[in-house]
């Protein structure tokens, strides 16, 4: 199967001491999975060096067969990878539609010219109202952004990620702080983005039946080393990784 994304020894050092070390990791095409692993294992460190917001000490990341290691995060972006993070990223005092429609502009190569904006504004209104329809937002097309429920503003991120068109989606726990009540509208947004079947998606989370339900493949970190990887089935049946958890070092946190 054709991978997206390869890492080959990747390594990472804070003073002396390794987040990230030796870590070799392939992700299919158009596949979804999934890196879970305790409370300070590296998962998010293992992200920012993906999406180069940190350089590595060690090792190299290939993206569609290109060496981006050392490459800047908006270059990254450009070739097709788009990041969430844990923090919802919106702008706060735009609309929804707002929000969407300047990703959609920004995928496009439309900066802020007034004559260019307004020549095209119709067309990016209507992509952008596509993407707030594929994350179930679109009632909210008029709401000032800052008005949403949590749980809505992570389904705003998921819509302006989706407006950059990226071929690789790191998505890092697209549930936190969310209620409980609301993860159930996430889970349905991701499943519908895996069932279009176009995106890859690798997914930092902490909720083992949502990563159960939607993983082709899980991978696990632990002390910053890839622990072990396979299928949801495989990796629940995995001693080591029964032996990390059940071993009580295992934190919701991430």
């Amino acid at each position: 199967m054709e991978s997206i994304l390869k890492t080959r020894e990747l390594t990472i050092d804070f003073g002396g001491q390794a987040a990230v070390s030796g870590v070799s990791l392939e992700v299919p095409k158009h596949q979804f999975q999934s890196i879970i692993g305790p409370n300070g294992a590296g998962k998010t460190t293992l992200f920012n060096l993906l999406s180069g917001q940190l350089q590595p000490t060690h090792g190299t990341i290939l993206f569609k067969e290109t060496d981006i290691t050392h490459l800047s995060p908006p270059l990254r972006t450009r070739m097709g990878m788009g990041r969430s993070f844990q923090i919802t990223n919106v702008f706060p005092n735009l609309t929804v539609l707002e929000n969407v429609r300047l990703a959609v502009q920004s995928s496009a190569g439309v900066r802020f010219n007034f004559f260019s904006a307004l020549s095209r504004f119709k067309q990016f209104e209507e992509e952008a109202v596509h993407y707030l329809k594929s994350v179930m937002l679109d009632g909210k097309r008029d709401s000032l952004a800052k008005h949403l429920a949590h749980g809505e503003k992570r389904k705003l991120e998921i819509a302006m990620l989706l407006a950059l068109k990226p071929e690789l989606l790191l998505l890092d726990e697209p549930t936190a702080g969310i209620s409980i009540e609301e993860v159930p509208a996430i889970l349905d947004v991701l499943r519908g983005i895996k069932e279009q079947g176009d995106k890859t998606i690798l997914l930092i989370e902490h909720k083992m039946d949502m990563v159960l339900d939607l993983s082709d493949s899980v991978t696990v970190l632990f002390n910053g080393k890839l622990l072990a990887s396979g299928s949801p089935q495989d990796i629940m049946n995995n001693e080591l990784v029964q032996s990390a958890y059940l071993g009580g070092l295992y934190d919701d946190a991430s």
